[in-house]
């Protein structure tokens, strides 16, 4: 049997004291537990994992005055329950309470993201995607230089930021905490990784196997590795046509932040772990549930230049499953829910000061 997580220490010992007293001036090591069948993630050298980076990081992820009304968190469209998503379609929970043009993705395994965040890719890293819903006006509002005045009038933040960064809270620091916390959000106990690594309580029925069988046949040109994503960018034919598309390109995908055509309507595969608890789906979540998703794929996909060639099955738009395909896919894809993952209290709400 193998061991199911295997113990990377992300450290560097010129940087971090030995001992993991929460207490001691000088910040420790985090280390990183990995699933034994994930790759190994790069390490961050320009904001090295500590135990205290990632508390902090924790505390502001659930933190209200993060916006401007401080009402809203992190947390407020990552629910830790949904896997870190929120459950609706386009939210409208924001501070304008218009809807949003995309929806809220899941945070999983981001350790591992290093091609791009959002679903158009516009954002390079943890550390400067924290930015953009903290300033947004229609999602947290926030005026950065409000943020570090707030956050100044809280002794413990101010004690919190000088023990991790050595210095006074700015902004750039809250959005290092912010992506240390997110990195640690790491999911791969289901019953899949169970079964992948020969563990106790890793049985597949007939028709999760089959179902594990025809997704490695259809879906894993996208949906790749262990990680169920290539993290890369793809036209999966939800739309043919993106000529008349008025809300600043966001309908375009990645062809936004590229601009070159081939980019048209392609957005981040995001990862099927714990799919079953992330609906509804897609960058704007129209599809409800994954019978719809299994659906489109099927018979659903419209052609356009960018269209992945991937989703042509004998000539055919679509990968042409029969209604029991479909099921099976289903059926495996409930194996990726991770349970421990959601109910990780080490992930949740900490006191906040």
């Amino acid at each position: 049997m193998k061991k199911s997580i295997s113990l990377i220490l992300l450290f560097i010992t010129c940087l971090y004291a030995c001992r993991r007293d929460n207490t001691s001036p000088e910040p420790q090591a985090y280390g990183l537990l990995v699933p034994a069948n994930f790759p190994v993630p790069e390490i961050m050298k320009d904001n090295m994992l500590s135990e205290q980076g990632v508390a902090l990081g924790r505390m502001l992820f659930y933190d209200k005055r993060l916006s401007g009304s401080n009402q809203i968190s992190c947390a407020s469209c990552h629910k830790q329950a949904l896997a870190f998503s929120d459950g609706v379609a386009l939210s409208n929970q924001g501070a304008s309470g218009k809807p949003l043009p995309r929806t809220a993705p899941a945070l999983i395994n981001l350790a591992w993201s290093n091609n791009g965040l959002f679903w158009d890719g516009g954002s390079t890293n943890l550390e400067s995607q924290a930015f953009g819903p903290i300033t947004n006006e229609d999602e947290m509002h926030q005026n950065l230089d409000e943020l570090v005045y707030e956050l100044n009038q809280v002794p413990e933040y101010v004690k919190r930021f000088k023990l991790v960064f050595n210095d006074e809270i700015k902004t750039g620091y809250i959005a290092r905490a912010l992506a240390q916390f997110q990195r640690t959000l790491i999911s791969g106990n289901s019953r899949y990784d169970h079964y992948t690594r020969n563990e106790a309580g890793g049985t597949l029925n007939d028709t999760e196997l089959s179902g594990l069988k025809l997704f490695n046949t259809h879906c894993r040109s996208c949906h790749a590795g262990e990680l169920f994503t290539d993290d890369s960018y793809h036209n999966n034919g939800l739309d043919s046509d993106f000529s008349n598309d008025a809300l600043e390109g966001l309908y375009q995908g990645r062809f936004r932040i590229t601009y070159d055509p081939s980019d048209l309507g392609k957005f981040k595969t995001p990862t099927l772990r714990n799919i079953a608890l992330t609906a509804p789906y897609m960058h704007d979540g129209r599809l409800k549930d994954l019978q719809a998703v299994l659906a489109h794929y099927s018979h659903g996909v419209k052609m356009s230049a960018t269209s992945d060639q991937a989703l042509i099955h004998n000539g055919q738009p679509g990968l042409l499953l029969t209604k029991d395909d479909q099921n099976a896919i289903i059926a495996f894809l409930q194996t990726l829910t991770d349970n421990s993952f959601v109910q990780n209290r080490d992930l949740s709400e900490p006191s906040i000061p």
